[in-house]
This record gives structure tokens, C-alpha cells and sequence, in this order.
């Protein structure tokens, strides 16, 4: 009985969301299955699995094969900040939280994703602090 406790502790600690890339729990899906190319058109959409690829450990969706081939010929371009999680949760709270692909910006040509509307307000007060901030604090992970 002790071994199911220690494995249920282990599989919903917070340790599940040290990952590079954020995929939820039930998915292996970057950015929600979002074609994270499409941000930077100014209008996302979602993937399909015909246009797939895997960086960092999870997979990727795009919407085409053009999308596709500019992700892999620079997926540090177009892969969210601090791997999809909150971008406001990391500069803030030095804490993983889900990143919502409905609620993002792209400041100096990097995408960064919020939990929801209420935090990507907060964001926006100060978005150059909060990047300073985050950038701090994702590189010590």
C-alpha cells in the first residue's frame, strides 16, 4: 500500500510539470496542439497531425508543411518562452504554470504564453520587467 501512495505522490507532484516543454497531464501536445508558427502571423491556429514533428520531447502540430519546415529550420524561433508555461507565473512566482495558447504575445519576436485573461493583464503592466525577471529565473532551472 505504501509503494501505490509513494507512486501517487510521485505522478501528481509538481515534479510532472518539471518538464522542458509544457504538455499537460493526458498529452504529449506542445503548446496545446497549437502550430506555434502561426502565432507570428498574428493568427493562431490549430495543428494537424499530418504536420507533425518532436523537439524537446514533445510534439508539435502545424497547420502545413510550409509551417512545418520553418519550425525545423529554427525551432528556437518559434517555440514559446520558458517551454509554454506561464510566462507571468515564471518572472513573478519562480513557479511552473500551464500556458493558455488563447491568451499570448509576441514581444521582440519571441512568443510568450499566460495562464488566462486575468494573468496576461498583469503581464502587460510590465512586460520588459517580467521578461528581465523571467529569463532569470527560467535559466536557473
Amino acid at each position: 500500500m505504501s509503494r501505490v501512495l509513494l507512486l501517487l505522490t510521485l505522478l501528481f507532484s509538481p515534479l510532472t510539470f518539471a518538464a522542458d516543454v509544457y504538455t499537460g497531464f493526458f498529452s504529449n501536445k506542445a503548446v496545446s496542439g497549437y502550430d506555434t508558427v502561426s502565432f507570428f502571423d498574428g493568427t493562431p491556429v490549430k495543428g494537424k497531425s499530418d504536420f507533425k514533428t518532436e523537439y524537446k520531447g514533445a510534439d508539435w502540430l502545424f497547420s502545413s508543411q510550409e509551417n512545418l519546415d520553418k519550425f525545423l529550420a529554427d525551432p528556437e524561433k518559434y517555440a514559446p518562452q520558458y517551454g509554454g508555461y506561464c510566462a507571468w507565473a515564471i518572472a513573478e512566482k519562480d513557479d511552473l504554470a500551464p500556458g493558455d495558447p488563447e491568451f499570448w504575445t509576441i514581444v521582440d519576436n519571441k512568443l510568450y504564453l499566460n495562464y488566462d485573461d486575468s494573468v496576461q493583464k498583469a503581464w502587460e503592466k510590465d512586460i520588459p520587467g517580467f521578461i528581465d525577471l523571467g529569463d532569470k529565473n527560467w535559466s536557473k532551472r
